[in-house]
């Protein structure tokens, strides 16, 4: 059951505000909206008001809203074209389509915001837990329990800090301030480059001195303007994560198994929800970053395919003909048909156990 009722709010949340965003737009600039539903096929429920039938439909996998004159060969009289959807200027319409993705991204941050504001911000401590044998931290005399305060006479306050530090020497000698329980004391060190692993599984190679974090975290409580600001920041970095995942894709860097569908959403939520509700929300808005970046793919039927249409008229002036719509829409639907079998035959696999588990959000 907690698998079932976490997939369900995260799946409907991630859906209703990527249409509400649409929706919102396209109220604003006036245009009819004739249905907003959360899933697809047969109406199971819903309310008709102002025009609009807000309803929820049998198939609980996607969203849609519509608008009127939003297909290219819809008849719309002429006394109701200032409201259609197809009769607005070029850049309203691309408005339209585009507040979709984007409330995706603003739902990731509104979380972040709100777990930043009641939960405050864990910091990893610079508090070293293991010095490698014959490291250069070792040479220079460093122990398990002594603190970072500075790297090269800037402030450090976490471990992160450490760590972006002593990656930006590029193996040039460094100079620690060490406090060790109540000493405090300087050190230089010369950071040895290691071959590592990053986080798509590509050998990267990185200047190290050979210590490992202890794990103990503060959490930093923030006030409302430092968690703004912070939850931008973490939605921005994120975005840019994962956009770099979906390079590292195409590139074949990372294998096509790790994809997965609605099956592994729903497992992966289960996991989340039985963690605690923290942990359901912050995979939730990582969830809604990609599908704000999924949902931006220059591919027909998703909102980055109309925004690449959009473009195009544009530039040149006029729409595409029917013809040339009809002819992408077939391809979109091919590459999103395909994408879908790929990520069911992915979340099957892993449940016969013919490819690895899923990843560990």
């Amino acid at each position: 059951m907690t698998t079932l009722w976490s997939f369900l709010l995260v799946l409907s949340g991630l859906i209703f505000f990527h249409e509400l965003g649409h929706f919102t737009v396209a109220r604003l600039f006036g245009i009819r909206v004739l249905k907003f539903s959360i899933g697809f096929g047969p109406r199971l429920w819903g309310i008709i008001k102002n025009g609009t039938d807000y309803c929820i439909s049998a198939i609980p996998l996607g969203g849609f809203v519509k608008m009127l004159g939003e297909l290219p060969d819809e008849e719309v009289p002429k006394e109701e074209r200032h409201l259609s959807f197809s009769h607005r200027p070029v850049y309203q319409r691309a408005l339209v389509v585009a507040a979709g993705p984007f409330a995706n991204f603003l739902l990731a941050q509104v979380i972040f915001f709100f777990i930043l504001l009641i939960y405050g911000n864990p910091i990893l401590l610079p508090e070293i837990g293991s010095v490698k044998p014959q490291s250069p931290a070792a040479m220079a005399g460093l122990q398990k329990g002594d603190v970072f305060l500075s790297v090269d006479g800037h402030e450090v306050k976490s471990w992160e800090d450490v760590s972006r530090a002593i990656k930006a020497s590029k193996g040039k000698e460094i100079s620690l301030s060490i406090k060790r329980g109540k000493k405090v004391f300087e050190v230089r060190v010369r950071p040895q480059f290691s071959t590592l692993k990053n986080i798509f599984g590509e050998e990267v190679k990185v200047p190290l001195i050979g210590v490992t974090a202890s794990g103990n975290i503060k959490v930093e409580k923030v006030n409302p303007f430092k968690a703004f600001f912070m939850s931008f920041e973490r939605t921005w970095e994120l975005t840019k994560l994962t956009w770099e995942g979906f390079i590292k894709i195409f590139e074949r860097v990372v294998p096509l198994s790790t994809l997965g569908g609605p099956i592994m959403i729903a497992q992966m939520a289960g996991q989340q929800a039985q963690q605690g509700l923290l942990n359901l929300f912050y995979f939730m808005a990582v969830l809604s970053i990609n599908l704000g970046i999924l949902n931006l793919l220059p591919i027909p039927v998703l909102d980055g395919g109309h925004l690449f249409f959009f473009a195009i008229e544009a530039i040149k002036g006029s729409p595409l003909t029917q013809k040339q719509m009809q002819l992408a829409q077939q391809i979109g639907l091919f590459i999103l048909g395909s994408l879908m079998l790929l990520v069911f035959y992915n979340d099957i696999a892993r449940l016969l156990g013919l490819i690895p588990s899923m990843p560990t959000p």
